[in-house]
């Protein structure tokens, strides 16, 4: 309690940055979750699983190039507690031109190799030509997601949670909205059945990309965005690659071995696929609330550090990691005690929700050290101590996690519960060296 009295100015900070992070990271799951839903009642599981290994490759793709943000998000968060807006406004300026770069890249190669992309999954040639056709439209709007992204990762920066919460919700909205009469036909609209989600899905995160501009170019937070630093300097781009490639290794590892471990979902049955996507989609809406500790982790370690306070950078961890254990073990007893009510919201087949029992009681065991790790990973980056992570979590994914889905589908026959029980044993071995990572403090001697 002491511990508390002494520090809730920081955990006021904490919790008034990551709660609009935290409902950001839902809405932009929401994303998701309205394609799942609407495609898994309107078109059935074949759709719902073309659409879950297409949004797989596409959200991969995004997450390892866009790593960039990551060593921006450190830089701007700590030259925002000394106080330097002439180096903010310069790394907002050239990771945004990174991004579009970059992403227009992403976008070109995905068009082309569109076959050979979608062809690493062993499915049925419905659901793989279902597949290409969501990939196919999604793909253009990529470049619009690693503006997006370059943006909120610049405004978390700053500790401005609130602006990407506002333009995600609003983006949510317009794809909610035009995945319905996309895809039933509803009034003058064509029914284009799963290329109606693709198309909503798309133009959303065009309009999305474009308010982030808008915002960006009037300024906000001493964050302000100029024509003159829309161009690559030494002095910017180093640290920025410094900060950044381990992570963009770390994105590509992690996001190879869960598409490794989706390959090997794929070897059961088009109920198991479809019972997957579902539940990875569940996870990934339960994880928000971690994320979005994790956001205001990284924010305010890299603001201490800049303001010369490691014991606060040290506490913001400790309190951010503790929001995220309580939320991880609310919600993973309301897994355990409800996981056939839990399934029944994301669909009616009968079959899916049976099968999904056991999964649903390890994923909920699993919740509170999915939320550690996930915190103190971003308390890590915001100290700029990128490399840590990436040698940490390589080591977890490619010596455990993998090799234990391997062992428990392709040998011993089990069911998609393989990938939550390996995720859970994972966890709990790596757990204690990142701990004592984060307490050893060596990250506050990292020159970014």
């Amino acid at each position: 309690m002491q511990f508390i009295k002494n520090n809730k100015k920081l955990i006021t900070s904490i919790i008034t940055i990551s709660f609009p992070a935290i409902a950001e990271m839902s809405l932009n799951t929401l994303v998701g979750i309205a394609d799942t839903l609407m495609i898994s009642y309107l078109i059935g599981k074949e759709g719902l699983t073309a659409s879950g290994y297409a949004n797989q490759i596409i959200q991969s793709i995004i997450l390892i190039f866009s790593s960039f943000n990551i060593g921006a998000t450190a830089i701007i968060s700590r030259s925002y507690g000394e106080k330097n807006y002439k180096r903010i406004n310069e790394v907002l300026g050239q990771n945004l031109l990174l991004n579009i770069i970059i992403g227009t890249i992403v976008m070109a190669v995905s068009i082309l190799f569109q076959q050979n992309i979608m062809g690493i999954f062993d499915t049925s040639q419905e659901v793989l030509e279902m597949g290409l056709s969501y990939f196919r439209i999604v793909s253009y709007s990529q470049i619009f997601t690693f503006i997006s992204f370059a943006a909120a990762s610049s405004l978390r920066g700053v500790t401005d949670t609130r602006t990407p919460l506002i333009i995600t919700g609003i983006a949510n909205m317009l794809n909610i909205i035009g995945n319905y009469v996309l895809m039933t036909g509803f009034w003058i609209f064509p029914n284009l059945g799963i290329a109606g989600a693709a198309v909503s899905t798309s133009l959303s995160r065009f309009i999305g990309a474009i308010i982030y501009i808008v915002i960006l170019f009037k300024g906000k937070n001493g964050l302000k965005l100029h024509i003159k630093d829309l161009k690559i300097t030494k002095k910017v781009i180093l640290p920025l690659w410094n900060l950044s490639y381990t992570a963009g290794i770390e994105q590509l590892l992690m996001q190879l071995s869960f598409i490794v471990a989706s390959v090997f979902v794929a070897f059961l049955d088009t109920t198991a696929e479809a019972t997957y996507r579902i539940l990875l989609t569940i996870e990934q809406l339960s994880l928000m609330p971690a994320i979005g500790f994790s956001i205001a982790a990284a924010a305010l370690v890299g603001k201490s550090l800049g303001e010369q306070e490691q014991q606060k950078a040290l506490h913001t961890g400790y309190i951010s990691c503790g929001c995220g254990i309580l939320w991880g073990i609310i919600i993973g007893s309301t897994f355990i005690a409800f996981p056939n009510l839990i399934m029944k919201l994301f669909t009616n087949d009968t079959e899916i929700i049976l099968s999904s029992k056991t999964a649903m009681i390890v994923s909920g065991l699993d919740q509170p050290f999915l939320a550690f790790i996930v915190i103190i990973s971003g308390a890590l980056r915001g100290a700029g101590d990128t490399r840590t992570v990436m040698l940490l979590s390589t080591l977890r994914l490619w010596t455990m996690f993998v090799p234990l889905v391997y062992i428990l589908i392709v040998y011993m026959n089990m069911g998609v519960e393989s990938v939550w029980i390996a995720e859970m044993i994972s966890y709990t071995i790596f757990i204690v060296i990142t701990l004592k990572r984060f307490q050893s403090k060596k990250w506050a001697q990292i020159n970014i």
